[in-house]
């Protein structure tokens, strides 16, 4: 890009982009509309190329103005990103890690992480939100996050990737369920429960393993109800509206009327994986990806 385009010709064209009218811009931009037109104008001249299908019915981007809206995009939201972790240095914070998870995650692998950033590093800022796995890929990608704690086989290339918590799974069968936990004996047993389980849409690499547990026992398995919430699915289980498998973490800090098999002798597992992108500004992300991956700050 010429080092004449300067960072107010990029919020013009974004304001005309996003509105893809020159008058409403204007008015957003609180300039006039011809001193729009001149400074696209002026651009599209520095850029030697149209931004800009212009005509009496409508404004349209040109595939080259298409691209420059997302780089612009991408360039502002930097801009804006490193303004704020300036503001927090000026203020004696050394900045702040935003943190994507499962609500597994939060179990043991986040509370442990939050307490050895306070321990180390008691003026790193920590936000935190729970989203699904695709959210948080989707997150982590456009630097809205930048870690997220997912159960995915795999992630785009212009991502890090790394399991940082197996676990077993576990059977959570209804208080009353007629039969009593040391008399298991494998999942066969459970061939005509309906089952409960996180949705597909929320956790596909969840999904896949339970459809293979299934398998593996001689089973398709019946499923009655999906949730995205795993307080929702005891609630079900402890309705007698079906059984679930979980990763055996959730086991904690939820008391309902319910009991768990933990499901040891089975080869999968529940992985939980960090992911982070690979061109991460944030300053503060190696000290925090140190304390994860239990690695030596030195």
């Amino acid at each position: 890009m010429s080092s004449q385009i300067e960072l107010r010709h990029l919020s013009y064209f974004l304001a005309v982009a996003e509105e893809l009218h020159f008058r409403k811009a204007a008015e957003k931009l609180f300039i006039s509309q011809p001193g729009l037109s001149r400074q696209i104008k002026q651009m599209e001249n520095l850029l030697q190329v149209e931004l800009f299908v212009r005509n009496k019915k409508k404004v349209a981007l040109t595939p080259a103005g298409h691209y420059l809206k997302t780089q612009s995009e991408a360039i502002l939201k930097q801009l804006k990103e490193t303004k704020r972790q300036l503001q927090l240095i000026g203020e004696g914070d050394t900045g702040e890690i935003r943190i994507g998870f499962l609500g597994s995650a939060m179990q043991n692998v986040i509370p442990n992480l939050l307490l050895q950033l306070r321990d180390n590093y008691p003026k790193i800022k920590t936000s935190l939100e729970e989203r699904a796995n695709q959210d948080q890929v989707d997150a982590v990608l456009k630097d809205e996050l930048d870690i997220g704690f997912v159960r995915l086989a795999r992630v785009p290339v212009a991502l890090h990737m790394q399991t940082i918590f197996e676990d077993t799974f576990s059977l959570v069968l209804p208080e009353s369920y007629p039969m009593l936990t040391r008399d298991y004996k494998g999942m066969h047993q459970f061939s005509e429960d309906n089952f409960i389980l996180f949705s597909q849409a929320y956790s596909p690499y969840y999904f896949e393993t339970i459809m293979s547990i299934c398998s593996d026992a001689g089973f398709v398995p019946k499923v009655s109800h999906k949730s995205v919430h795993a307080h929702t699915i005891f609630k079900l289980v402890e309705n007698n509206l079906g059984i679930a498998i979980v990763p055996t973490a959730l086991q904690a800090g939820f008391q309902m009327k319910v009991k768990f098999v933990e499901l040891k002798a089975l080869k999968q597992r529940a992985l939980l994986s960090v992911i982070w992108r690979k061109e991460n500004a944030n300053p503060v992300l190696k000290n925090c990806m140190d304390l994860l991956l239990g690695r030596s700050s030195s």
